[in-house]
């Protein structure tokens, strides 16, 4: 198993996914249902939106799974946000990175996953919406811009969550 590296900008990307204030947040419906979206689209039994702090990635809204968080460790997300482009493992087995890993070679038994990088409009990749399986298979050019698409909404939502926490601040 291979641990990610930290990404060249690491403390900004920290203080950018702070700044949201949605870390161990109650669930939101807007979230599950982008969540849902992108199992849907994918045509896999889990899907996650995973925000990635300094020890683990949490998940915001999740499907097919009742883990909260992991490990960063073990965080195949930790390695998506280190990417410009959409992330793909057809059969993590297969992947020295990840044929070890305890997510592959234990529950949720990990064979597919996909994942697009949650960008701050300021390009801070602070987590992910990914599509998970356990069964090897490889997304087709239109599932992977709809979970582009879907994953760019998931940022527009936590902006405009961001915008209206100041606008009742400023309202106070």
């Amino acid at each position: 198993m291979q641990i990610a590296r930290l990404p060249d900008t690491e403390q900004q990307r920290l203080e950018a996914l702070a700044a949201y204030e949605i870390l161990d947040t109650d669930a939101e419906q807007a979230f599950d249902d982008l969540a849902k979206l992108a199992a849907q689209l994918c045509q896999t039994p889990i899907a996650l939106i995973s925000l990635v702090d300094p020890s683990r990635q949490w998940f915001k809204a999740k499907v097919g799974i009742e883990a909260c968080e992991t490990s960063r460790e073990i965080a195949f997300c930790a390695h998506a946000i280190l990417q410009n482009e959409l992330f793909e493992i057809p059969d993590a087995r297969q992947d020295p990175r990840f044929a070890n890993n305890p997510l592959v070679t234990g529950p949720p038994h990990i064979r597919f996953y996909a994942g697009t990088q949650l960008r701050t409009p300021q390009g801070h990749a602070i987590g992910t919406l990914c599509a998970i399986s356990n069964q090897p298979k490889s997304l087709s050019n239109e599932q992977k811009q709809g979970l582009q698409s879907l994953g760019r909404a998931v940022i527009s939502q936590m902006e405009l969550r961001r915008k209206l926490k100041e606008i009742r601040q400023i309202n106070q």
